[in-house]
């Protein structure tokens, strides 16, 4: 029997398998704390906890480790009350060296110690722009008006600022994999959510910091997984990240109406992750388990079994029931 961790990697390698692998993911800390995990070790158990405790019940397939705490990159020019791009011309490298680094290459590690067998795991980032984006996230915004109005100021000097953010985002993907033992990164991006942007300048402008990142992770060989994320009020044209440097890409199948099979043709046969909405209102979290095991099966007649991870758009709500899991992974069994 082959271990979850070799059939994750074959499956991602594109090779024949018993069956096919079966991951979600969700949150471990509430919202406020997503962004106050620094300096802050109750946060950084939690984190710990909630992996823990997840693994040992559910027994799962490979593990996306969540940056939970750490959503806030610090800067010595970052401030929710910025109006003008010439506020973050300053900005200046973090250094290999900050806590938020060093303490993220712990939780992983910390994580990692805590698994009973021997699983892939992957750890949550960012991409550059989404970093800056949460800058400026309040109640009513996510963000992306005010970084767009940043943009539209001076397109070269924005694409200086993400290149610095993305420098550091380089150098911690590194260590995650090198001293964290992270196998790879789970990079969460998309496109800004502004009719003013459009896809040829996300390309010239945004696109070379995800890219350094994901190259950054290829170096240390890093395994990796590219989230495009889409969801009700994001939307993306995939098709911009085709050509991206990932091994694994993850979509919102069901929102961005571009199957597994149309993933698999548009990336190029690389492997593939999804097929499940993740909403409160889909299958996944209500449905049946007959449903289910019957939407699996048709999912792996239409996408074949080779080069194929089922999961979900994005992440599960935090009450998912983790049972759930365990229907797809039986119905995904091969005769």
């Amino acid at each position: 029997m082959t271990s979850k961790r070799e059939l994750v990697f074959r499956a991602i390698r594109g090779e024949e398998v018993e069956r096919v692998p079966v991951g979600f993911w969700f949150h471990f800390v509430i919202l406020e704390e997503k962004g106050q995990g620094l300096n802050n070790p109750r946060i950084f158990q939690k984190s710990v906890e909630g992996h823990r405790k997840y693994v040992e019940r559910i027994h799962p397939d490979f593990v996306k480790m969540m940056s939970d705490g750490f959503f806030i990159y610090p800067s010595n020019v970052y401030s929710p009350k910025v109006t003008s791009l010439q506020e973050l011309a300053s900005i200046e490298s973090i250094g290999e060296n900050h806590p938020w680094i060093q303490q993220q290459v712990e939780v992983v590690e910390a994580i990692r110690a805590t698994f009973t067998e021997d699983i892939a795991s992957f750890y949550n980032i960012f991409s550059p722009i989404s970093y800056l984006k949460r800058w400026f996230r309040t109640e009513t915004s996510r963000g992306d008006k005010e970084v767009s109005d940043l943009f539209l100021e001076n397109p070269e000097l924005f694409r200086d600022v993400l290149d610095v953010i993305a420098e550091d985002i380089a150098i911690l993907t590194k260590k995650i994999i090198q001293d964290g033992g992270a196998d790879g990164i789970y990079l969460s991006t998309q496109e800004i959510q502004d009719e003013r942007i459009t896809a040829e300048l996300y390309q010239t402008y945004i696109e070379p910091s995800n890219i350094k990142v994901l190259e950054a992770a290829n170096q240390v060989g890093g395994v990796n997984i590219l989230h495009i994320c889409g969801f009700q009020g994001a939307s993306n044209n995939v098709t911009i990240f085709k050509d991206y440097p990932a091994q694994v890409f993850n979509w919102a199948t069901h929102h961005e109406a571009v199957s597994l099979p149309q993933g698999q043709e548009l990336f190029h046969g690389k492997a593939v992750l999804g097929g499940f909405e993740n909403g409160k209102q889909s299958l996944l979290y209500g449905g049946r388990k007959a449903a289910l095991q019957e939407e699996t099966k048709r999912l792996l007649a239409e996408a074949g079994t080779r080069g194929v991870l089922l999961g979900a758009d994005c992440t599960v709500p935090d009450d998912f029931e983790l049972e759930r899991l365990d229907w797809i992974r039986q119905a995904a069994m091969l005769e």
